[in-house]
């Protein structure tokens, strides 16, 4: 699980500070206040693990990517390119690591669980290409200044010669620990992989560094972990075609819901139905859920005709009401039927991002969208991290750790603003045990004071004006 980042010169963001990332981490603000860029950072993250290509310092997308940024100029704070992007993440490993020590066979040199990884990132205009960046274009390129990894109390990382941008220097702090060259000529090292990566030869000019490839796959395996939908979903289809896919996730429109929970019920998986309790298959789950947050009575995804590959998804309103499909309903149930099932779908232990998950939703249904979270976070360890404007989603919230369902430290609130020059500005929601908001923000959704005390005066004086 993700439980800290950092960001400097990234979009609005000049800095945020260290955010602490919780078991279900809320992000509110105005439009354009930063929210989705926070979220921008861990997929841009993602895609970079994902890129076959290794020379590509990050991968900024295109059109069928999660996220799609440009050129790292148009990313920077200000779209300054002498400003240096940087970031640190920190998360909590699944099993501890542990890194043994190669001169001595079952001696361990560091143990722990949990690791942070930090990077400096820099654009240097006019760049040519060269084999340590192939991948620079007329206007610049892009380059690693710094990585590092810190685990156990050290840190292990890479930073750039002063004399020569393009070779790289090996350190470890503090001492007690010391990387060994291997014997011949003191070579340096080349760029590194990704933004995240030693290069191949730091294990072949080091006696003792194999040990910095259990950090580099423990980051690749978190954003393995890390899925995403966003907040323009698909609309509903009369019918679906489904030839046997596994998907891993919804697709960022949530376009294979429907092959998720039919990929589901292929293979029998069940998911627990609450602590202590009986387990059941996606499907029921997902519309256990539906039923529960009074949207349907009941659900089912049906095969057309034996044989084929055309199912439909249908839909009872009410105990009373007729079956329809899934396209003769409201929208808000097509809307968040992606968002639950990722919950239930994605591995257990994973981290999920959601882009306004309330969209198109009831407002009680909005609040509902908690109790999913929380279920999902308690039933499946499920990380949720979000952005949205529902006042309603918050307020469940609330209320659930009021109750001790939920506990305040469970969660973690944020409020997003810009200010006059459009940088982004983060404020933490302290949160009480009883789940109250000690410093709520002025106009957090809208200052509903002030449009009562209008309607009133206006109300008033037409009354004035009448007599």
């Amino acid at each position: 699980m993700l439980t800290s980042l950092e960001i400097n010169h990234f979009k609005s963001w000049c800095a945020t500070g260290p955010l602490r990332l919780a078991p279900i981490t809320a992000l509110f603000g105005s439009n354009s206040s930063g929210k989705t860029s926070l979220l921008q950072l861990l997929l841009m993250l993602k895609q970079t693990t994902e890129s076959s290509d290794r020379f590509q310092v990050l991968d900024l997308g295109d059109e069928h990517s999660m996220v799609e940024l440009g050129v790292l100029p148009d990313l920077l704070h200000r779209h300054d390119p002498a400003l240096p992007l940087t970031w640190r993440i920190a998360w909590q490993l699944p099993q501890p690591l542990q890194i043994e020590n190669p001169a001595q066979p079952g001696a361990m040199l560091f143990a722990g669980n949990t690791l942070t990884f930090a990077t400096q990132i820099t654009w240097s205009e006019n760049g040519a290409s060269s084999p340590a960046s192939p991948f620079a274009v007329a206007q610049g390129r892009a380059s690693v200044a710094t990585l590092a990894y810190q685990f156990a109390g050290h840190e292990f990382g890479m930073r750039q010669k002063s004399s020569n941008p393009s070779e790289y220097d090996l350190y470890s702090t503090p001492t007690g620990f010391k990387f060994i060259r291997t014997r011949g000529r003191a070579w340096s090292l080349p760029a590194p992989v990704k933004c995240y990566g030693f290069p191949d030869q730091t294990r072949a000019y080091y006696q003792n560094a194999g040990f910095l490839a259990d950090f580099e796959l423990e980051l690749e395996q978190l954003l393995q972990r890390v899925f995403y939908l966003g907040p323009l979903r698909d609309y509903p289809r009369r019918q679906y075609t489904w030839a046997g896919a596994q998907p891993a996730d919804m697709g960022r429109r949530g376009e294979r819901v429907i092959d998720a929970l039919l990929a589901g019920r292929e293979a029998g998986a069940t998911i627990a139905y609450g602590p202590q309790q009986e387990r059941v298959t996606l499907e029921a789950r997902v519309a256990l859920w539906l039923k529960e947050l009074g949207l349907i009575e009941h659900f089912e995804v049906r095969l057309i005709a034996p044989g084929s590959k055309l199912y439909q998804v249908w839909i009872q309103r009410s105990a009373q009401a007729a079956e329809v499909l899934i396209t003769d309903v409201g929208f808000g149930v097509s809307q968040i039927l992606p968002v639950i099932t990722l919950c239930y779908h994605a591995p257990a232990g994973s981290t999920i991002i959601l882009e306004q998950p309330e969209i198109h939703l009831h407002p009680r249904v909005q609040a509902g969208l908690a109790d999913v979270f929380i279920d999902a976070m308690k039933t499946r360890n499920i990380q949720i991290i979000l952005e949205s404007h529902s006042e309603h989603l918050l307020r469940r919230l609330q209320r659930r750790i009021a109750e001790e369902q939920l506990h305040a430290d469970q969660a973690a609130l944020y409020f997003c603003r810009t200010d006059q020059q459009g940088t982004a500005q983060l404020q933490t929601l302290e949160l009480d045990p009883f789940g109250n908001i000690t410093n709520w923000p002025k106009d957090f959704f809208g200052d509903e004071f002030g449009e009562i005390a209008a309607m009133q005066e206006a109300a008033l004086k037409r009354r004035m004006g009448g007599v």
